[in-house]
């Protein structure tokens, strides 16, 4: 292990791997690596981008080209299967998940209909952890590959809820992609059940009086196992928490401004921001409400990441 001295990140560690007698320094794989600007200048840069401050603003305040901005943002966003993969890593014993979607224009001013601007967020509700925060027209190729996500997530969690307002292709699509058969012993194909554990709540909205009127407020869209404890009260079905992160976004991001033209110029260029939102959200940066690291709040760290330390994170290989 020894030494040297850069012009823009002092003096970084080389490793020496005797099996393979091989050189490489801390900053191989990293989101830095061959990079010659002042990891301080990129990480101000940073904050001032998962702020609210838009592409334009930020490279004319800096000083940098906007290609330049767009290059460390997906650099870091690089990261997010790594910090994903070491989050699927832990054993959860409940979780309660609320599940919504926002819309914002991408490239032009569209029908919602046809927008690919259409995010689907899943939140952990104790936390505020993000597992999912993906964007895409509104279709079911949308919430299939949230929800695929999210599969794997139950795999590592004993009991869950997931709790949505309105929308019914949450528990549908769940419902496909995670399911038991129920044998019964009695003739025919075997029932189809969720997992045992697994809770979906739906909350209808609107007036449900009236002709033509039938559905619950409050219902499970989808068979449950039978050895699941059914019961959920009425007072937690509901998104209201993942409603104020989606006002949390538009304030921090500049592609959900809703009166500018500040949206983002294409899908490709709206998800690589909501990555480098995931990652600061859950990793870096205290929540208003809970005063913690969602991540920490979680159990999958036991403290903090700082930007440093972020950025020195290796790419999962």
């Amino acid at each position: 292990m020894t030494l040297y001295q850069t012009q823009a990140h002092g003096s970084p560690t080389i490793y020496h791997c005797a099996s393979f007698d091989i050189y490489f320094s801390e900053t191989f794989e990293t989101s830095i690596a061959g990079l010659r600007t002042p990891i301080s200048l990129i990480i101000t840069l940073l904050k001032a981008r998962s702020d609210g401050m838009g592409l334009n603003a930020t490279g004319r305040t800096f000083n940098v080209s906007k290609k330049s901005v767009i290059d460390w943002e997906r650099r870091l966003a690089g990261l997010k299967p790594t910090l994903m993969l070491y989050a699927l890593l832990h054993e959860f014993i409940h979780q309660e998940i609320e599940g919504n979607e926002l819309y914002t224009k991408v490239d032009k001013n569209v029908p919602p209909s046809v927008s690919q601007g259409w995010t689907i967020v899943l939140m952990e509700r104790g936390s505020r952890f993000i597992w999912e925060l993906h964007c895409g027209g509104k279709n079911q190729q949308l919430f299939e590959k949230a929800l695929t996500c999210w599969a794997q997530v139950i795999e590592k969690t004993g009991s869950l809820n997931l709790l949505t307002d309105g929308e019914r292709r949450y528990g549908n699509l769940l419902f496909e992609i995670c399911y038991d058969l129920i044998r019964s012993g009695r003739p025919g194909k075997p029932k189809k059940r969720l997992r045992k554990g697994v809770r979906v709540r739906l909350k209808n909205k609107g007036s449900q009086k009236g002709p033509g009127r039938k559905r619950q407020k409050y219902q499970a869209p989808v068979p449950e196992h039978p050895e699941t404890e059914h019961d959920v009260a009425e007072s937690r079905i509901h998104a209201n928490h993942v409603e104020a992160f989606n006002a949390s976004l538009r304030q921090r991001n500049a592609a959900f401004r809703r009166k500018t033209n500040t949206y983002a110029k294409s899908r490709n260029n709206l998800q690589r921001t909501l990555d480098v939102y995931w990652l600061v959200h859950n990793f870096v940066r205290v929540h208003f409400t809970t005063k913690m690291i969602p991540a920490v709040n979680l159990g999958i760290l036991p403290v903090r990441i700082s930007w440093a330390e972020l950025l020195l994170i290796r790419y999962a290989v």
